[in-house]
C-alpha cells in the first residue's frame, strides 16, 4: 500500500539519502554536496524555497518528489518545477512515481500554475518513455543553460 505525505524536518537525513541515491542513478555523485543545514534552510526556513513529498510503500520509504516555483512572464502566471523525482529500484513498478507525478500536477492545478515542467537526462531513455507514457512532451528544440562555480562568480563581477 502506497502512502504519500509531505516532508518533516526530522525527514532531512532521508531526504538527502534519496538525493545521493538519484545522483548516483545520474553518473554524478560527487555533485550532491548539500548538508542537512542547507536542506532545514531550503524546506523549512522562514521563506521556504521547496518543497518535498514522500511516498512510502507498506511503510517503508520508498521515494520522493522535490519542486519549487517558477513564473512564465508570457502567461503572467506561475510553474511548477520537478527538480527531482526518485523511486528507490526495489519499490519501482507499484506506480509510485506515477503516483508522485500526478500529486505534484493536482498541486499545480491547486495553486495555478499553467505549466509542470522538469528536466531529464538525455541518455535516460527508461525515464523518457516513462515521462512520455505519462503525458510529458519532451521540448528538444530548448537548451538548458547553466552558470556556477567559477564562472558564476565572474559573471557577478
Amino acid at each position: 500500500m502506497l502512502t504519500l505525505r509531505p516532508a518533516a524536518p526530522a525527514d532531512i537525513p532521508l531526504i538527502l539519502a534519496y538525493v545521493r541515491e538519484l545522483a548516483l542513478y545520474e553518473r554524478a555523485p560527487e555533485k550532491a554536496v548539500a548538508t542537512e543545514a542547507d536542506m532545514d534552510r531550503a524546506l523549512f526556513g522562514e521563506a521556504p524555497l521547496a518543497w518535498v513529498i514522500l511516498a512510502e510503500w507498506e511503510g517503508r520509504p520508498a521515494g520522493f518528489a522535490l519542486w519549487f516555483y517558477n513564473f512564465s512572464t508570457w502567461e503572467g502566471k506561475p510553474s511548477l518545477y520537478l527538480e527531482d523525482l526518485f523511486v528507490r529500484p526495489e519499490f519501482r513498478g507499484h506506480g509510485i512515481g506515477r503516483t508522485l507525478l500526478k500529486r505534484l500536477a493536482a498541486i499545480a492545478l491547486e495553486r495555478g500554475c499553467t505549466r509542470y515542467t522538469w528536466s531529464v537526462l538525455d541518455w535516460n531513455q527508461p525515464s523518457i518513455e516513462f515521462y512520455e507514457s505519462q503525458g510529458a512532451q519532451v521540448l528538444r528544440e530548448w537548451l538548458h543553460c547553466r552558470v556556477e562555480g567559477e564562472a558564476l562568480r565572474k559573471l557577478a563581477e
